[in-house]
């Protein structure tokens, strides 16, 4: 029998264990086949809301933030290669961090239209994997692009400043539940997994609450 399971994604593009977390459960989900009908809905998080345009290296933004050094940096983006190419996940170099406000506008207006899951891989994709700057306007238009949307339209959104109001009450409606860093993953809303779990962890998490339910 298949079973209905609704996973609100509270993420960042500029995260990559978002991008981890989001592969594992893509696996988990794949492993699970037709026991399970899944909705993954996207929720906007900022780890860097007050970015400045063009972005901050990601060395000086890291070492300012956590206290890292240069060698404690490159160590910790090579367990991170390390762990998204064990779940598909290509990893490049990320040299700069940057503003994503105008990505999670666009990934709204995506889920309006059935394409915000596609559009959310190729943001991740587009910044960890080939280091293009997701405020940039042109390469949001060209992942909205990418996955079927018409460019436009993409272009009109960011434009306009559409659905500002949406992402940061989104954005409010999380941080007041107790939500402090991502990824976030809340399924069927009740059950909270956080961080970049392994497929089996995400596996076994959901036979859990199938079996709840």
């Amino acid at each position: 029998m298949t079973q209905p399971l609704r996973i609100d994604f509270v993420s960042d593009i500029a995260c990559p264990w978002c991008a981890i977390g989001l592969s594992s459960l893509q696996l988990a989900l794949q492993r699970l086949g037709d026991s399970v009908d899944a909705e993954i809905v996207m929720h906007p998080f900022e780890l860097n809301p007050q970015m400045k345009p063009g972005g901050e290296a990601i060395v000086d933004y890291l070492g300012k933030k956590y206290g890292r050094t240069p060698e404690q940096i490159a160590e910790t983006q090579a367990m991170i290669r390390e762990r998204g190419a064990s779940v598909g996940f290509d990893f490049g170099t990320r040299a700069y961090v940057y503003n994503t406000f105008d990505a999670h506008r666009l990934l709204h207006w995506a889920g309006s239209v059935g394409k915000q899951l596609p559009l959310k891989l190729a943001l991740l994709r587009a910044y960890h994997s080939d280091g293009k700057d997701p405020s940039n306007h042109g390469v949001l238009v060209e992942a909205a692009q990418s996955v079927g949307l018409d460019g436009a339209e993409a272009r009109k959104v960011l434009d306009s400043g559409a659905f500002a109001d949406e992402v940061r009450a989104q954005e409010e409606q999380y941080q007041s539940m107790g939500i402090q860093s991502v990824p976030s993953i809340v399924f069927n809303e009740r059950y909270l997994v956080t961080g970049g779990q392994p497929v089996e962890a995400f596996e076994q998490a959901i036979r859990q609450i199938l079996d709840e339910a």
